[in-house]
C-alpha cells in the first residue's frame, strides 16, 4: 500500500531476529533505512521491554552508530500515563525524539509540556518530530510549535 519493502516473520517470531534479518536485507538491497515497528509494547510488561533492549544490542552489533534514531509513538490520548512511558522507554531504548498520533479525535496532547519538563528536568531534551493526525499515508505531519500551541489553546 504504500510502496515499501517490509521483512516480516511468522507471529511468536524473535523480535530481534525479525530485525536482524530486516537490517541484513537493507544492506544487501542497498537501502540505507530500516523502520523497526516495535508497537503494542507497554512499559509495565518486563518481557518485551527485554525485547526491546535485545532488539538495540543486535542492531548495535550489525552497524557502528546504530541505531540513529529511536523514535517513541504516543497516542494523544494516553494522558499522565506518558511520563512514565517516556522514562522507561528512554531508559530501556535510548529514546531520541517522539511522534504523536491521534490528534484527529478530541485528544489534544497537552501532556507534551509535562513531557518535556520532565525531560529537560532530567537534563535529556528531545525533540517532537511528528504528529499523526489521522490513519492516511498523508496524515504524519512534521510538528510545528506554533501551529500545535494556537489549536491547543483555541477556543472551540
Amino acid at each position: 500500500r504504500n510502496g515499501v519493502a517490509v521483512v516480516a516473520q511468522p507471529q511468536g517470531s524473535d523480535s530481534a531476529s525479525v530485525v536482524y534479518d530486516a537490517v541484513e536485507a537493507a544492506k544487501a538491497r542497498g537501502y540505507d533505512v530500516v523502520l523497526a515497528d516495535t508497537a503494542g509494547r507497554l512499559q509495565a510488561k518486563a518481557n518485551l521491554m527485554a525485547e526491546l533492549a535485545k532488539i538495540r544490542r543486535v542492531v548495535q552489533r550489525l552497524e557502528a552508530g546504530a541505531p540513529q534514531q529511536v523514535l517513541l509513538v504516543l497516542d494523544a490520548g494516553v494522558g499522565q500515563n506518558a511520563l512514565s512511558q517516556v522514562a522507561e522507554f528512554d531508559a530501556t531504548a535510548g529514546v531520541t525524539g517522539f511522534v504523536i498520533t491521534k490528534l484527529d479525535g478530541s485528544a489534544k496532547a497537552g501532556v507534551i509540556f509535562a513531557i518535556a519538563e520532565q525531560l529537560r528536568s532530567a537534563g535529556t531534551p528531545k525533540p517532537l518530530y511528528f504528529i499523526g493526525i489521522g490513519e492516511g499515508l498523508d496524515d504524519l505531519k512534521p510538528f510545528e510549535a506554533d501551529a500545535f500551541v494556537d489549536a491547543l489553546l483555541a477556543v472551540d
